[in-house]
């Protein structure tokens, strides 16, 4: 008989794929009413087993078994498991942009009235459901014209459209700010309040210590245990023991660093927007990074980080209004990308879909895209080298995948990540921006892009890191600038700083400079 305090039993789910073995024989039991975590490494196989439960992965795919509700169930599509009640709202969100939200929340569903759409209807319920998430706008609209975290409730929206009873949200919060990621997790507390079942895919411990009620960790395509907590006592340690299969008794590696002469300096850079006149991106800014250094960039959601970064590399964000870059005591001009790389400057985007792969690529051909002509011989791209070239880089950097000939859009969001930082590593920049480099990115694999940080600067090179995260800041940096409204506010010694006296930096238009602090030069 089913227990019917239990929505969700999968048993013994095994999946495989070419040469890989992504879930061996996961079992997982969800209680009615939950907010069940599941956690584990990039490639574990989270979210291929949340696949397999919403028909992505259609059954006759996988073996074992799924029981939904006290049946079993063979979903073959994704409209099969919504028709049941199951929805999963991924990590890269399926709305289209030029559509309106209303659009968008009955997309697949329309409301039809004699054989034609009934706007108005859809309307009057687009607004009950976007009351219901807690968002006031308009639902006529356009996605494109919302926030990040605002599309994300719609997406929550469009869920409740369709009678949910199982929501699945996987890494949620990976591109949100710290306030719209407060504002989801209220929202997933007030659906559970309402008798909605939540499974989340989270590397943010904090955030599943903050709401869960039980937690799976996945480890490898298995399950290593699933534990009953209460919500704000969660043992985080104890998580992370079973992710990585060992105790991280530090989040970040002990590094001596080893500070030289100034690299890279940056003068008076001014950047304007392209869409608004006279609205600033990047204020006059000034600021130097050292050989052997790491140099943090803390600011709040659209302070104008990533817009001074990218501006910087090669102009490729906004309109350049003014500004002076010296590498190694040498004023360059850096006004395209390939300039900028041949100069000796390298970025890492945020997005990584979508500004730093090809998701059409294969891992060798992403790896060497950015130096092609360091395998180009006679004018032929020599096939041996770039594979060997690949193979140092996924052995090196830990890329899980059989073999460099895989398409990058098969592996996991961290894997991803290494593909693109070994992207950036190939042309053997003198500065390697970083940015939001550990951007859903598990525990275990933050901790090896952290090594990897700490080897470039022992290497000589600069290396700035823009993060969201202070601790991360606060844990691998030895210098950070604080950025408000496009303008530098601050400059502290990370060992001199808190998480307090950065967000006082973070919000204040005023400068609180210091030129420089000391900082003990290499002999």
């Amino acid at each position: 008989m089913a227990d019917e305090h239990v929505i969700l039993e999968m048993r013994h789910i095994t999946k495989e794929f070419p040469g890989v073995r992504a879930l061996d024989d996961v079992t997982m039991v969800v209680r009615r009413g939950d907010i069940h975590s599941i956690c584990g490494e990039n490639g574990a196989g989270k979210s291929t087993l949340m696949k397999v439960l919403s028909g992505v992965h259609p059954h006759g795919t996988y073996d074992g078994e799924i029981l939904f509700q006290g049946e079993e169930m063979r979903f073959n599509s994704i409209k099969s498991s919504e028709s049941a009640g199951i929805v999963i709202i991924h990590q890269e969100l399926a709305l289209i942009p030029e559509l309106s939200i209303m659009e968008n929340i009955f997309l697949g569903s329309e409301i039809v009235r004699g054989g034609l759409i009934d706007w108005d209807e859809a309307r009057t319920r687009s607004i009950d459901l976007l009351a219901r998430v807690g968002l006031d706008v308009d639902p006529g609209t356009p996605i494109k014209n919302l926030g990040v975290g605002q599309q994300q409730l719609v997406e929550i929206a469009k869920a409740l459209s369709k009678d949910v009873k199982l929501l699945i949200l996987d890494e949620p919060t990976s591109a949100l700010n710290e306030e719209d990621s407060a504002n989801l997790l209220g929202l997933i507390r007030g659906l559970k309040a309402r008798g909605i079942t939540s499974i989340m895919i989270s590397h943010k411990l904090n955030e599943i210590a903050a709401i869960s009620d039980a937690v799976t960790v996945i480890r490898d395509g298995r399950t290593v245990e699933t534990y009953d907590v209460v919500a704000g006592h969660v043992d985080e340690d104890r998580i992370i023991r079973a992710m990585v299969g060992r105790s991280l008794d530090n989040r970040y590696p002990d590094h001596e660093p080893n500070i030289g002469e100034v690299l890279m300096e940056v003068h008076d850079w001014t950047v304007e927007s392209t869409t608004v006149q006279g609205r600033l991106l990047a204020k006059g800014s000034n600021f130097t990074v050292r050989r052997g250094e790491v140099v943090g960039f803390a600011g709040l959601m659209g302070a104008g980080r990533t817009e001074l970064a990218r501006s910087i590399f090669g102009h490729s964000y906004g309109r350049f209004v003014e500004g002076t870059l010296v590498l190694d005591g040498e004023e360059v001009v850096a006004d395209s990308v390939s300039k900028a790389i041949h100069k000796g400057i390298a970025y890492v985007p945020e997005d990584r879909k979508t500004l730093g792969l090809n998701l059409l690529d294969t891992i060798k051909e992403t790896i060497v895209s950015a130096n092609l002509r360091a395998i180009v011989h006679n004018g032929l791209l020599d096939l041996d080298e770039e594979t060997a070239v690949a193979n140092k880089y996924r052995q090196n950097l830990r890329i899980k995948a059989p073999s460099v000939d895989m398409g990058v859009s098969t592996l996991s969001g961290g894997n991803q990540q290494k593909v693109v930082l070994a992207k950036w590593m190939y042309p053997d920049p003198k500065v390697l921006i970083l940015d939001e480099p550990t951007r859903g990115i598990d525990v275990g694999a933050k901790y090896e892009i952290y090594k990897l940080i700490f080897e470039l600067a022992d290497q000589g090179k600069g290396v700035i890191v823009i993060s969201s995260e202070l601790p991360e800041l606060l844990g691998i940096c030895d210098r950070i600038y604080t950025i408000c409204e496009g303008a530098i506010t601050g400059e502290m010694l990370a060992a001199d700083a808190d998480q307090e006296s950065l967000m006082r930096r973070m919000t204040t238009t005023s400068s609180t400079s210091t030129n420089d602090p000391a900082i003990p030069a290499a002999n």
